[in-house]
């Protein structure tokens, strides 16, 4: 059998052939899943989405109707489905519920010394022969307060890399997580905002979370804090959070993701005018840095997702349902 993946980066390719190899072919497609391109579908009973595919309803209609019956989604998350489209249509559907939580974990970290020490800036200035350390100060982290929204594997992994440097531990969840409370995370709710000089957030995107980081959070914010978000971009409304840049507020923001991230993520644009008007702008603040939604890109990770997208294939193939099943719902935990 082949089967079709989209969204397939150059690095990825060689690695998502050898999951298969010996068992079914792989065509790889560098474009995304659309409304645009899901024709091409046609025929592939087995089609492979990246975490920027747009599979609302008309797209898994169209999908349906050229044969294909088996989604197998390459990343964690699934917003970007209609599942009860999908279950309408019969369709299987899965995901990747677990890789390398250090991968991000580490990231965002990166994220925020990047931003806290003005990486970017010095970076550019010495490929001028600049060695000027005017506006490149940052600040210790050991000792100051971190907040970490969202505290599951990867929250966790974070919170030990904050604990590692030295930091007071604040936390927010809908569940505890025992390892991070041994940690001496203090649970709180609104006062993270208020208290934090660092938070970061890994929450997934529902829409109980939807600009759960809204004008009224950024507002509670210490003046210096930094941000970092490489979770979901929804998370964060970020036409108030340019309002509060714009007004001077923050010490650095650092985003590896964005809102209306679709279609501009992953892609060449640096020869075309972008149309966001929010985009653009947030790149011109100097102590912002945006990243493409690369924090899970390690070999480790990546390796995790291809090899349980395999998995995926073959419970499909088998009649089998997992953890990894969003459609038909998955089976009961044991």
């Amino acid at each position: 059998m082949e089967i079709l993946a989209f969204g397939v980066q150059a690095d990825e390719k060689p690695m998502l052939e050898a999951a298969f190899a010996g068992l079914h072919e792989v065509r790889c497609l560098d474009v995304f899943l659309t409304e645009d391109t899901a024709p091409i579908a046609a025929g592939y009973e087995v089609v492979s989405s990246s975490v920027n595919a747009d599979l609302n309803g008309r797209v898994l209609r169209i999908l349906a109707a050229g044969g294909t019956r088996m989604i197998a989604q390459r990343s964690t998350g699934f917003n970007n489905i209609d599942l009860d489209v999908a279950r309408q249509l019969g369709l299987t559907v899965s995901r990747v519920s677990y890789y390398s939580p250090y991968s991000v974990a580490e990231f965002a970290w990166t994220l925020a010394m990047t931003v806290n020490r003005r990486i970017v800036r010095a970076a550019s200035r010495t490929r001028d022969f600049d060695f000027r350390l005017d506006g490149l100060m940052g600040r210790d982290m050991h000792g100051r307060t971190v907040g970490v929204l969202g505290t599951g594997k990867i929250g966790e992994a974070f919170t030990r890399i904050a604990h590692g440097h030295g930091m007071h531990l604040l936390g927010w969840d809908v569940a505890r997580n025992p390892a991070c409370v041994e940690l001496g995370m203090k649970y709180v709710e609104k006062e993270l905002f208020a208290s934090s000089d660092l938070i970061s957030l890994h929450v997934p995107l529902l829409e109980s979370t939807r600009h759960l980081v809204d004008a009224a959070a950024l507002r509670l914010m210490k003046d210096d804090a930094i941000l970092v978000n490489s979770s979901r971009g929804g998370l964060i409304d970020t036409e108030a959070l340019v309002a509060e840049l714009r007004a001077g507020r923050f010490t650095g923001v650092g985003l590896d993701v964005y809102e209306a991230e679709a279609g501009i993520f992953f892609v060449d644009r640096s020869l075309e005018t972008v149309a966001d008007d929010t985009l653009a702008r947030l790149v011109t603040f100097p102590h912002v840095v945006v990243t493409s939604h690369q924090a899970y890109y390690t070999t480790d990770a990546v390796s995790q997702i291809i090899d349980t997208t395999a998995a995926n294939v073959a419970d499909y193939l088998a009649g089998r349902h997992s953890e990894n099943t969003l459609v038909p719902d998955p089976p009961p935990p044991p």
